[in-house]
């Protein structure tokens, strides 16, 4: 795979997006009850989201009309409702990838005691956990199933930075925007999405996470396209450049049969 230029072409720049500010509040309203978990009033969803109070209360009675938000009467609390069930459902069931993908977590995870993560990649901005297998180490990471995160984050986003089109302007614009425990230098960062090309793993050793190793490969569509990613998270600690390296191995081993399924499914 050629590297990206330095300017980016209107093919990678996408189809001009226009604003519809009723669709961005109202996915803004869903997202922001799906981080907090507990219901919300209606005075701390708006102030939260900046938005106008009555604006708010307009779109979250559309949001209750279509099931997708509910309401306590007595409370005046708004939470998720189970029309999302059913979204997520649909999405789910539509992609064999988590039915596929879930024996291999578990087998990864029991075998080497790490967090397996399977990760569908959703276009240049984010990447979205689709299964995982959590291992007994005493750690925990924040994420579930149908968590998103920015697509260039940790040794995964090294893999995307490398099957995408992005011009290095906008990945070092983007890389700039990143949260870390540990933010790399962007000229090792770089050289780390270079590597990913020749060796076709990524690895990030206390960057994303301080005393965790997180390893990534791709998952290949028919075309060579990065579609999802495997990935394996353990202690430091436990997981030396040797032992890292050979379960990088396993990864694409396992992501290699994967990508072989999951062309014969298209």
């Amino acid at each position: 795979m050629s590297e990206a230029s330095s300017q980016e072409s209107p093919a990678a720049a996408g189809p001009r997006v226009r604003p519809v500010p009723a669709v961005t509040r109202s996915i803004a309203i869903l997202r922001l009850l799906g981080r907090g978990g507990a219901p919300m009033t209606l005075k701390a969803i708006s102030q939260e989201l900046d938005m106008v109070t009555s604006t708010c209360l307009h779109i979250l009675r559309v949001l209750v009309e279509e099931g997708l938000v509910k309401v306590d009467a007595a409370t005046k609390r708004y939470s998720l409702g189970v029309g999302m069930l059913t979204l997520a459902r649909s999405v789910i069931e539509s992609s064999p990838f988590p039915a596929l993908v879930q024996p291999v977590l578990d087998k990864l995870s029991s075998a080497a005691n790490v967090t397996a993560i399977g990760v569908e990649v959703a276009g240049s901005e984010h990447m979205v956990v689709l299964a995982l297998s959590r291992s007994t180490a005493p750690f925990r990471l924040h994420v579930d199933v149908g968590s998103r995160f920015p697509a260039l984050i940790s040794a995964t986003g090294r893999l995307v930075a490398a099957f995408s089109e992005l011009s290095d302007k906008e990945m070092e614009r983007r890389f700039k925007a990143l949260r870390w425990d540990q933010a790399p230098p962007y000229a090792e960062w770089k050289a780390d999405v270079d590597a990913v090309r020749r060796d076709g793993y990524s690895l990030d050793r206390n960057h994303y996470i301080n005393g965790v190793v997180v390893i990534a490969v791709p998952v290949l569509d028919k075309h060579e396209r990065m579609t999802h990613s495997l990935v394996a998270a353990g202690l430091a600690e436990q997981l030396d450049d040797a032992r890292a390296h050979a379960l990088a191995k396993e990864l694409q081993a396992e992501a290699q049969t994967l990508s072989q399924l999951l062309s014969a499914r298209s």
